[in-house]
């Protein structure tokens, strides 16, 4: 059954940062109660001198903003550009995509956010080097990146131990 939010009904609450440069309010939770299963959505209000989230870009979700009131600059790899009331903005998935908001006016900018979600998603921080694994918010510096067979070396001293274990027990149950 479809579901209407009305602007005036919505309950938007403030995004408390450590960080005082990143403030916003939001819907939080507007998704689950429309039962939407693939795609994530809010509506934000960006404060005024205030950045959205860290500039950033998603490794398997792509990413819409709808400028429903305001102005705000927008971060993208192709440089700086102002967005205004009634612009859509696309995000591509990987880095072309990487995209922040900063509300460079003295009114808030008000959006729609919306991600496409298939389960599990990677975010990825350029200016810090993080890496998100959402969505359960796991982060991890980029430059502890492993490769695939470090630490495997002692495969076959393992299976070896599993299986002896397993022969003891076969002959305790005799």
């Amino acid at each position: 059954m479809p579901k209407v939010f009305r602007m005036e009904e919505l309950n938007m609450k403030p995004r408390l940062s450590p960080v005082p440069e990143f403030a916003w309010h939001t819907t939080r939770g507007l998704s689950e109660l429309a039962g939407a299963k693939q795609l994530l959505f809010e509506i934000r209000s960006l404060d005024p001198g205030k950045y959205s989230y860290p500039y950033h870009f998603h490794r398997s979700a792509e990413e819409l903003f709808v400028i429903l009131s305001g102005h705000a600059m927008l971060r993208t790899p192709a440089g700086l550009q102002e967005v205004k009331t009634g612009d859509t903005v696309f995000f591509e998935c990987g880095a072309d995509g990487a995209h922040q908001l900063y509300n460079h006016t003295s009114e808030p900018c008000c959006y729609v956010d919306l991600r496409t979600t298939f389960g599990i998603d990677v975010a990825e921080y350029p200016d810090s080097g993080k890496i998100n694994i959402l969505p359960y918010e796991e982060l991890y510096q980029a430059k502890d990146r492993a490769d695939y067979y470090l630490g495997e070396d002692r495969t076959a001293e393992i299976w070896r131990q599993l299986l002896g274990d397993a022969k003891t027990e076969g002959q305790e149950q005799e």
